[in-house]
């Protein structure tokens, strides 16, 4: 066990750095900034998917249920169940009209940047293949075309 005291922190803050990670920040960097363990985050990103932010102020030890995992969605996509990502304030503090249309906003801003991640890794992918297309057909003799072997030669 590591000598130094544990160290609690607020929803608030648990709410913050979730939503950090969430818009697009690697969690390694997070977490190196912070100096907290990275599975720590993984934990809250995960509970905050399953439950909002109520699901970071749960205690610790087995939870009711006796199911380990989180029922988030699967590979850490945004559900349209998903709990809002909009600011740390209770829907008892705003307007419930306001608190939907909060919920609705942040989940459309939760996919924008799902959909720029994944616009990002095509890009990546067409300009690797694009490249290596480019130097197989500066490599290759005849264009490209099938180079004859011993056994095709009469």
């Amino acid at each position: 066990m590591s000598d130094q005291p544990q160290r609690a922190f607020t929803t608030e803050f648990k709410v913050l750095i979730v939503q950090r990670i969430e818009g697009g920040e690697r969690l390694s960097a997070v977490a190196d900034e912070l100096g907290i363990r990275r599975k720590l985050l993984y934990e809250w990103r995960a509970a905050y998917r399953a439950l909002g932010a109520a699901g970071l102020n749960r205690k610790r030890g087995p939870k009711p249920g006796g199911s380990k995992r989180f029922s988030g969605s699967p590979r850490g996509r945004p559900s349209a169940a998903a709990p809002p990502s909009s600011g740390v304030a209770s829907s008892s503090a705003q307007p419930r009209g306001e608190a939907v249309e909060a919920d609705a906003l942040a989940l459309a801003q939760a996919r924008i940047a799902e959909l720029e991640r994944v616009i990002g890794r095509q890009q990546a992918d067409l300009h690797f293949f694009r490249e290596a297309l480019r130097l197989w057909d500066a490599t290759s003799q005849n264009g490209g075309a099938p180079i004859s072997t011993k056994s095709s030669r009469k």
